[in-house]
């Protein structure tokens, strides 16, 4: 079954995908544009930068897409399941006390796994380039990206260098920068897209009122869906979220809060997960599901609505030059990531630079598959752990 086949392929890169949503996206363009096939480097690109305009977090919306490009509503929900169901286990085996590291690891660790990012979306933005940039103007929209996602860091800089690139490719409004309409059309999940984004937003409104009324579902999940419907590029962005949401009504302390966090930084997998931790932790078992359903929940509903009307859109030649230009702009905005949180947050030392270099060299030249590298860099990790 296709459905398996999706499965299969997201929960492999679910147990090797580290570095946050910056390398999640690296790593599925490697697996699904590079060594699959599934997708072309356009299609991937426009679904990267849909992933971007939609709230919750950008890799997994990025791999739902895919999972429902391939296989209908089975294949998004198979994509999303392999993929966070790895690290959803870890978390929920650390709120309960049985997923502690020793505390002189975790350094080391979280160390060589963000170098493995590093060189991963340093590979994946090379290749993207190469395929969405092919020539002079679309290059130039890719370094403006670049440059005002660095001025302005943040979802407001990328999603306004994103909008910027679309009009700008419209505006000048070349044949030679229009590019060929998207072959095979999106599936929806049998519903209308309409009843999909209407049932996201009904949640939205609905469930706070069910909390104050006291129904416990809804006082577990509210929280958790408001920060999922509301944080757009996910990642360490939801932190706050739900540090107020927890730690603010006195759910769990601020140390074990910290803990778990520590935990989410050294796994693969989305780090929204995390809130499988802050509901385990905070109401048992029952809790720490209801939360990880709650908070990915609302960008599974929007993707799955809004895809198939993006789809067809897509199809006008006006809107697909604007792709062609946002597809541009997704080089820049994975080249700003590159630099900043990635390159500034890990590479410290000529032993840093070294360990990249041999990371892209594995990818970009042995073509060897992207978990060596993660196993390579957590050698490294736990190399620097010992010796320091």
């Amino acid at each position: 079954m296709a459905a398996t086949q999706v499965f299969w392929a997201f929960l492999k890169l679910g147990c090797t995908s580290f570095g946050g949503p910056s390398a999640h996206i690296g790593y599925f363009r490697n697996t699904f544009v590079g060594r699959l096939g599934w997708l072309t480097e356009a299609r991937y690109g426009e679904l990267v930068a849909l992933g971007q305009f939609l709230p919750g977090p950008a890799s997994s919306q990025v791999g739902f897409a895919i999972g429902l490009e391939r296989a209908g509503a089975l294949g998004g929900l198979a994509a999303w399941l392999g993929f966070t169901l790895p690290s959803a286990l870890i978390m929920l085996l650390a709120a309960f006390g049985l997923a502690s590291l020793p505390a002189e690891w975790l350094p080391g660790i979280v160390h060589g796994l963000k170098l493995v990012a590093v060189a991963v979306v340093l590979h994946a933005v090379q290749g993207m380039a190469a395929g969405l940039c092919r020539d002079r103007f679309h290059k130039l929209l890719a370094v403006g990206v670049l440059v005002l996602a660095l001025l302005l860091p943040g979802v407001a800089g990328q999603l306004s260098g994103l909008v910027l690139a679309g009009i700008a490719a419209v505006l000048w409004a070349s044949s030679a920068t229009t590019e060929p309409p998207v072959s095979a059309p999106a599936r929806s999940l049998g519903l209308t897209p309409f009843v999909l984004i209407a049932l996201a937003a009904a949640l939205l409104l609905l469930l706070p009122v069910a909390a104050r009324f006291g129904v416990p579902v809804a006082v577990m999940a509210e929280p958790f869906y408001r920060a999922g419907a509301l944080v757009f590029g996910g990642g360490h962005v939801v932190l706050p979220f739900l540090e107020t949401a927890t730690v603010g009504k006195g759910w769990l302390s601020s140390g074990d809060f910290l803990a778990g966090y520590g935990v989410a930084q050294a796994i693969p997998g989305p780090l929204f997960t995390f809130a499988a931790y802050v509901g385990a932790a905070s109401h048992g078992l029952i809790g720490g599901i209801v939360a990880l359903v709650a908070v990915f929940l609302p960008g599974g509903l929007l993707m799955a609505g809004v895809l198939p009307l993006w789809t067809r859109l897509s199809a006008r030649p006006g809107l697909r030059r604007a792709l062609g230009g946002v597809n541009a702009g997704v080089v820049g905005v994975l080249a700003a990531a590159l630099y900043n949180p990635l390159w500034t947050g890990s590479v410290a030392r000529a032993e840093d630079v070294a360990a990249v270099a041999i990371g892209w060299s594995m990818l970009q030249l042995a073509k060897w598959p992207s978990w060596t590298v993660a196993l390579a860099g957590l050698t490294y990790g736990l190399t620097l752990a010992a010796i320091l």
